[in-house]
């Protein structure tokens, strides 16, 4: 039975992984032909002419993921937090209804929702318009992640803690969330990596921009925008060059998670 089973996961994570290495090659061999040194530090060249790059966008999706991150990440492991430790009442359970249907949201509508109460407010496009609507994006699926980790430790190490007069906020900081940082993170490793190839909500909000940008109150420029704008036009070396975009952002994705997964190994062990 043990067998069984163990040669069904195995193949099950098979069935899942020869599909995304799949995906893989095909934007190498795709896109691989087009990255090189102007690709990388080089901002777009006008329509029809030949050459040029996407080092704006790459910088601006840098931009946007870190200031999505920087209000998703904690709302979303707060609120995960509360859910798990302090919400067995009815606005826990509001709280995880409108956890779940967010998830369930189209992305576009939280671009035309972040529009409404920034963009217009503000009178133009951002930056931080875009980082905040992928942040949303991320906070349901931390703040479910979290609170199912966190319900997975056991009883008797609260307990413990208690009996040692811990108090409860530092019990669930210093034991609880420590006990289920490995859980956590990659919630929050997937929650990053579903935002990063947003377009639609940035159509919205972050709006695209051909030139440098580092303010974060003006358009900034980003590769999944820059890849959609690229892939509809009737130019071939921009097609070209969409390709090599998207392998360039699947290797950001990687190269983040990855980063994140070697950065709290030690951590994560002590745990």
């Amino acid at each position: 039975m043990d067998q069984g089973a163990t040669a069904f996961a195995i193949l099950a994570a098979i069935l899942v992984l020869v599909p995304l290495l799949a995906i893989f090659a095909y934007l190498v061999i795709k896109g691989i032909g087009s990255v090189n040194l102007a690709f990388l530090t080089q901002t777009p060249k006008p329509p029809g002419e030949a050459g040029g790059g996407m080092a704006n966008a790459i910088v601006g999706t840098g931009l946007i993921l870190a200031i999505a991150s920087v209000f998703g990440v904690p709302l979303g492991i707060g609120s995960g937090i509360y859910l798990a430790e302090y919400g067995r009442n009815r606005f826990g359970d509001f709280i995880r209804f409108t956890a779940d249907v967010l998830n369930g949201v189209p992305s576009i509508v939280i671009g035309i929702a972040v529009y409404s109460l920034i963009v217009v407010r503000q009178k133009h496009f951002s930056a931080f318009s875009g980082g905040v609507a992928l942040g949303i994006m991320m906070i349901p699926t931390i703040a479910r992640a979290t609170e199912e980790m966190l319900l997975m430790v056991p009883n008797v190490v609260r307990e413990a803690a208690y009996g040692l007069g811990i108090p409860k906020w530092r019990t669930t900081l210093s034991i609880s969330l420590r006990t289920a940082s490995a859980g956590v993170i990659t919630g929050c490793m997937l929650a990053f990596a579903r935002v990063a190839g947003e377009t639609a909500p940035l159509l919205f909000t972050a709006f695209g921009n051909q030139f440098w940008n580092l303010k974060l109150n003006q358009p900034t420029a980003a590769l999944s925008l820059q890849v959609f704008t690229y892939a509809i036009s009737p130019y071939d070396e921009w097609h070209k060059q969409a390709w090599a975009g998207a392998l360039i952002l699947i290797v950001m994705i990687v190269g983040a998670v990855a980063a994140v997964r070697l950065t709290t190994r030690g951590s994560l062990k002590g745990a």
